[in-house]
């Protein structure tokens, strides 16, 4: 930790970082790859992050945050404006208000959780798209998407426990 006029800075760029963590895997998620169709069964990153963050440091991601994450989500990856922020705020507030249930929880009843919540969080989306276009999309391309999201969902939980717990002050 920093002393002096720098320990203020150092104390708020550490508590930023999980809106900017999401941020990045936003970025990472919305770069073009030479992959055809890869964006429709890559994993959905910004998703984990949000359940992660809303699960161990609610504080530091609150609901405005999740908000513009979302906004920023539609608009690098293409999705209608509103789908990915009414999505991301309602993961938040899902796992808000079950934080009890997961704290002090292991990783295995956290991944059961995520793979509930996501799975409702990749219907809501599907539906809320298909209402958007007037017409079903694909359900298997989201099926497949949920299950590579899932299956990532480790080892991205690992990164972002273990930046938590170098990087961000304690509660």
């Amino acid at each position: 930790m920093k002393s002096g006029i720098l320990q203020p800075i150092d104390l708020i760029a550490r508590s930023l970082t999980p809106f900017i963590l999401t941020a990045f895997l936003i970025v990472i998620s919305a770069i073009p790859t030479r992959i055809p169709e890869f964006a429709y069964i890559a994993p959905v990153l910004p998703l984990m992050a949000v359940y992660h963050w809303s699960i161990y440091r609610p504080d530091l991601l609150p609901a405005w945050a999740v908000f513009v994450l979302g906004i920023l989500q539609d608009a690098l990856v293409g999705t209608p404006f509103g789908v990915s922020s009414l999505v991301f705020l309602a993961v938040h507030l899902v796992v808000l208000s079950q934080q009890v249930f997961f704290t002090g929880k292991s990783f295995a009843v956290v991944w059961i959780g995520f793979s509930m919540v996501s799975g409702a969080a990749f219907i809501m989306t599907w539906v809320l798209v298909s209402i958007f276009f007037g017409q079903s999309t694909g359900l298997l391309g989201v099926l497949f998407q949920y299950l590579v999201t899932l299956g990532a969902f480790p080892i991205l939980t690992w990164l972002l426990m273990i930046w938590q717990q170098k990087i961000l002050p304690q509660e």
